[in-house]
């Protein structure tokens, strides 16, 4: 007989709406909510807590450190991109191990991890089994998706403009560092059917997916190739889609006749596909994506800091766009912070002022921001039905401090109210995932993060004399990037 463990909490969101209960006891058993069921008052002693399910990060990559660290701040995508190359390789494992682990600390039991920079210190199929091995030693379940790319390795057009400027010495350096040629379409399709087969015994869950890293990146013979795979295989598809206005200048120079509409054509839009920001997604575009079955991961942060916009995500729900919320490993604060990130989320695309005034579109409300937050992104990960405190479903589970989010403790207020004003990672007191716990007294139990950072800051400052000449060229090599996009938007 599974073994069942019981919490009884003050207050519980359950449901698929989100719905507020008083004292509730969840009873657990074989890595499933068996019931939620009412209490007259919580019996057992502890911290006054509030169960909410688990956040669901529907876009990521797994990132070891913050690209700040790197001097990779304050910049758009199309400079923040090239300059990563200054970050040298560390150990897979414990660059993943620590990136899952500030997730889980951060409220977040299942990441889309979008793998577009391998360290490349041994083969993928390795690699892969190491960062498997990462994810399930901390406890959260990923979905894996393999970058793939042919086309523009640095900038949405003729590099020579770039080249031009440089002196013999930097056209060498961006070109080893760049421009080297990238495998073919067929050695990359097998790629991901090495790596899903190398990681098929790993305990944990972990869904390898085709990752095209961006329809500006990637040839169509790359996408239609994709795209006839998914459809034979079933395998799911990961790929940024319009994130920045560059991005969006290039699209529809290139394909006059719509970049949406293209990939609908050569049938890469369906519901085994999710697109990453769509910050300069049209209407008319939307509603393809919707009419697919497609999802589309917003990362609000992400966005902000790399001065992308704001996604319209009151058009993408009202075109009937199933939305999920992404970090893409740029919380507000860098934290990886995910109840931070929901309630950014929240504000910055609910309605103005009293509402829909008559429309029908109230914007992002709470419930939505819950859904896309919680349970939207696993349907990308492949983990089916969850993000929900109901029976049946996976015991993925947050319980937060009620005591600390109530600070001031003046009167009885809703403590929805204190998730979507001031809740953080701070007040996580314990997390589950899949039934087991996986985080006490806001601690990760399955590794140890403190250790984790403190290994991968010494391997980096080991590694980073060796990347000085690139360091010491970037600058100017940055200057003429910018230079190509500021003429061409």
């Amino acid at each position: 007989m599974a073994d069942t463990t019981i919490i009884q909490v003050e207050a519980a969101l359950v449901g698929e709406d989100y719905a507020l209960t008083g004292p509730s006891e969840i009873v657990i058993s074989g890595g499933l909510i068996e019931a939620v069921r009412p209490l007259s008052a919580p019996t057992m002693d502890g911290p006054r807590l509030l169960a909410i399910p688990a956040l669901s990060d529907a876009h990521n990559h797994a990132r070891p450190l913050s690209s700040t660290s790197f001097g990779c701040g304050g910049k758009p995508l199309e400079t923040w991109l090239p300059q990563l190359a200054v970050m040298p390789s560390v150990d897979p494992y414990t660059a993943a191990a620590a990136s899952f682990a500030r997730s889980l600390r951060g409220g977040v039991t299942s990441i889309m991890v979008h793998l577009t920079r391998a360290m490349g210190l041994t083969p993928l199929t390795e690699e892969a089994r190491e960062i498997a091995r990462a994810a399930h030693d901390v406890g959260v379940s990923i979905g894996f998706a393999i970058s793939m790319r042919d086309r523009n390795p640095l900038i949405y057009g003729d590099h020579a403009e770039v080249l031009n400027g440089l002196d013999p010495s930097e056209r060498d350096l961006v070109i080893h560092t760049w421009l080297r040629p990238l495998p073919l379409v067929g050695e990359q399709m097998a790629l991901v059917d090495a790596v899903a087969n190398a990681v098929s015994d790993m305990p944990g869950h972990i869904d390898v997916q085709y990752g095209p890293t961006g329809v500006q990146w990637c040839s169509e013979e790359l996408l239609e190739a994709i795209a006839r795979g998914s459809e034979q295989t079933g395998r799911r598809i990961h790929m940024h889609l319009l994130e920045t206005r560059p991005q969006r200048v290039w699209a529809d120079s290139a394909y006059p006749d719509g970049i949406v509409s293209f990939l609908d054509k050569i049938g890469l839009l369906s519901p085994r596909l999710t697109l990453a920001h769509c910050v300069w997604a049209q209407p008319d575009e939307l509603a393809l994506i919707a009419a697919a079955g497609a999802r589309i991961a917003v990362n609000a942060s992400s966005n902000l800091h790399l001065y992308s916009g704001i996604a319209p995500v009151p058009a993408m729900l009202a075109a009937g766009v199933s939305v999920a919320m992404g970090l893409d490993g740029c919380a507000l604060d860098e934290d990886d912070d995910a109840l931070r990130e929901m309630r950014l989320f929240h504000l910055l695309n609910h309605a103005p002022g009293f509402g829909d005034g008559g429309s029908g579109d109230s914007g992002l409300t709470r419930q939505t921001a819950l859904r896309a937050a919680c349970s939207v992104g696993r349907a990308g990960l492949g983990l089916g039905k969850g993000g929900v405190l109901a029976a049946g479903l996976p015991a993925d589970i947050l319980l937060l401090d009620m005591v600390a989010l109530d600070r001031d403790a003046l009167m009885p207020v809703d403590p929805t109210d204190y998730l979507f004003a001031r809740a953080g990672q701070a007040h996580i007191v314990e997390a589950y995932s899949k039934g087991q716990q996986v985080l006490a007294g806001g601690t990760v139990l399955g590794v140890d993060l403190p250790a984790l950072e403190t290994s991968l800051r010494a391997a980096y400052r080991a590694g980073l004399p060796a990347k000085a000449p690139l360091v010491a060229a970037w600058p100017k090599i940055e200057a003429a990037i910018g230079s190509f996009y500021r003429g061409c938007c």
